[in-house]
């Protein structure tokens, strides 16, 4: 199935509010909102034209303050016929003081995203809802903040430890 068949059958399941797709670069991309993107993977993953079985990755990237949004990018593969499809949700990343962005988990239809979302919670700050175990899985529980954000400030130091060169002890 091609992207284009693929993109019209998701089309015709939820409407054509809101889904866009980007054909530059190497593999086009589909943008779903934010808020369907659960529901569009549930189908994708249970409609049997489609079946993608397999998620191949979920990453997330932080556009920064002069964009103001967050991605996440989901790619997806159907083992049994042999289509990939990248998709793509966008999300503001500028919210009120101690809100972090929220997106609808996918744990629930592939097992594999669980250490994904986790690893993007801990990293860039993204609460995926209704995850069974959303807590940080590379840095400790009490570090503070999201390293790969792009306006994320480095602690000087963790529990007496350096955390900046700079801050450390010269070595001569």
């Amino acid at each position: 199935m091609t992207f284009k068949e693929i993109t019209e059958t998701v089309i015709a399941a939820f409407g054509h509010h809101n889904i866009e797709t980007e054909t530059k670069g190497p593999q086009p991309i589909m943008i779903v909102p934010v808020e369907s993107v659960a529901d569009i993977c549930r189908f994708l993953h249970e409609d049997e034209r489609l079946y993608f079985d397999y998620l191949a990755c979920l990453t997330s990237i932080d556009n920064g303050p002069g964009l103001a949004t967050m991605e996440v990018v989901y790619n997806l593969t159907s083992i049994p016929y042999g289509h990939d499809l990248m998709l793509k949700a966008i999300f503001p990343r500028n919210l009120p003081e101690d809100t972090i962005p929220k997106v609808p988990t996918v744990s629930h239809i592939w097992r594999t995203a669980d250490w994904h979302e986790r690893e993007a919670f801990d990293l860039l700050g993204i609460n995926f809802e209704g995850h069974p175990d959303l807590r940080r899985i590379l840095l400790p529980e009490d570090w503070e903040g999201y390293p790969l954000r792009k306006d994320y400030v480095t602690q000087d130091r963790y529990h007496g430890i350096y955390v900046k060169y700079e801050d450390g002890p010269k070595l001569d």
